[in-house]
């Protein structure tokens, strides 16, 4: 598995032969299954090693490692945080940096630039974040587990493709392109909850720094500068600046990737610098700040009562809100969207394939960890957030895999 299947999947799917343009259209879908396949693939393998390592022996030296205290300090500058802390607020600040590029490489060149084409993943997307949040907030109004409303609403891409990969030709390409899209627009909603509902106290003056970090960075831009250092250098000020600000400090990764240059040179001898760190830093995430993320977070420890666990309020609003939420958010917005001629259907996509691929929106991980990591300083209220999502993941992304299977067969007969 991994690289090869999806790349199989396309080309089957699309069963392209001769036309070079089209090719060179696909190139860049391919790369990306077959980067988010493998990732899919990488995530679940370190959440096993995660989980076991956190129920073995040497569960303490788990915990202890991700305490242990590193950083940099000279003169009075003093920057000593936990490996935790760098893992889920400096190398995600890079995840998120990844993830700005990719919306705008979307917005611009792929398939949220055309109004008509990005109104159906959009909608479905704005159904999916809007939903699951209702049905989290009305199990736990008022409680101590009010705070995580947004955990729900994140639908993880590396699982979805990588589920999609191992179900092959069993999915069509318009719904690969139709969840791929989703997620993109998925993730910059989330990036917009984390920034304004889940910012701590905010101190003015660094994030008016911060601000004028931004500028510099536009400007930098404006006067055609097309080298990256310029661009590293003040984005690890504007990391510092959102640090001491109060503003959740993963944000400073969106706001560089806002102002990083997405065209390539007056001569076209180069990429863009955008390309170039996307293309440079997407391996790099995938294969290693995603696989860290998942061992830092991932390691619950199983213990007796984990039936009156799931049965907590903050558990059954984040399994709900994944399982239930999110397949009726995005089905019933598509469907209105299709009805007030907002949008239309990919082609050769079927209503019972939509519902399926939103079942496999319902797949959390990555960002609901995250988020969930913002929402509770409590590590008790934390841990019956992760078994929610876990629970939720999975039955989200079984059910959407039998019913993508069974429209298959209903469609082509069943498989030799």
């Amino acid at each position: 598995m991994g690289v090869a299947p999806v790349l199989c999947m396309v080309d089957e799917t699309v069963q392209i032969h001769t036309k070079a343009p089209i090719r060179r259209l696909l190139r860049p879908l391919q790369e990306f299954f077959a980067l988010e396949t493998s990732a899919g693939f990488v995530l679940l393998f370190c959440t096993v090693i995660a989980l076991v390592w956190a129920n073995s022996p040497w569960a303490g030296n788990y915990v202890a490692l991700w305490h242990t205290t590193a950083g940099v300090a000279f003169d009075r500058f003093h920057l000593l945080r936990d490996l935790h802390f760098w893992v889920n607020d400096g190398l995600m600040s890079i995840f998120f940096f990844v993830v700005g590029l990719e919306i705008k490489r979307e917005l611009l060149e792929g398939e949220l630039r055309s109004p008509k084409r990005a109104a159906l993943p959009i909608l479905a997307a704005l159904g999916g974040v809007v939903v699951p949040s209702i049905i989290y907030g009305r199990l736990n109004a008022g409680g101590s587990g009010s705070a995580g409303w947004g955990i729900p609403m994140a639908t993880d891409i590396a699982f979805a493709v990588g589920i999609m990969a191992l179900l092959g030709k069993r999915v069509p390409l318009g719904i690969k392109i139709f969840l791929t899209a989703l997620a993109i627009a998925d993730d910059l909603a989330a990036v917009l909850v984390i920034a304004i509902f889940y910012t701590g106290q905010i101190a003015w003056w660094d994030l008016g720094m911060a601000g004028v970090c931004v500028l510099a960075l536009l400007a930098v831009n404006r006067l055609g500068i097309r080298h990256p250092v310029p661009y590293v250098l003040l984005g690890v000020v504007l990391w510092i600046l959102m640090l001491e600000s109060g503003v959740h400090v993963t944000i400073a990764g969106v706001l560089l990737a806002a102002t990083v240059p997405a065209r390539s040179d007056p001569n076209g001898h180069s990429p863009s610098v955008a390309l170039w760190f996307e293309r440079g830093l997407h391996p790099f995430v995938t294969f290693l700040i995603m696989p860290l993320f998942a061992l830092a977070n991932a390691g619950l420890r199983f213990t007796e009562g984990i039936g009156e666990t799931l049965s907590q309020p903050i558990a059954l609003g984040v399994i709900l809100g994944l399982m239930l939420g999110k397949p009726i958010g995005i089905t019933l917005a598509s469907w209105s969207a299709v009805k007030l001629r907002l949008a239309s259907l990919p082609r050769d996509v079927s209503w019972r394939e939509i519902h399926g691929a939103s079942w496999l929106g319902g797949i959390g991980f990555t960002m609901s960890l995250f988020i969930a990591s913002l929402a509770f300083r409590d590590p008790a209220l934390l841990r019956v957030a992760k078994f929610g999502i876990f629970t939720g993941s999975l039955l989200a992304g079984s059910i959407g895999s039998l019913l993508l299977m069974r429209q298959y067969s209903r469609r082509n007969g069943p498989d030799d």
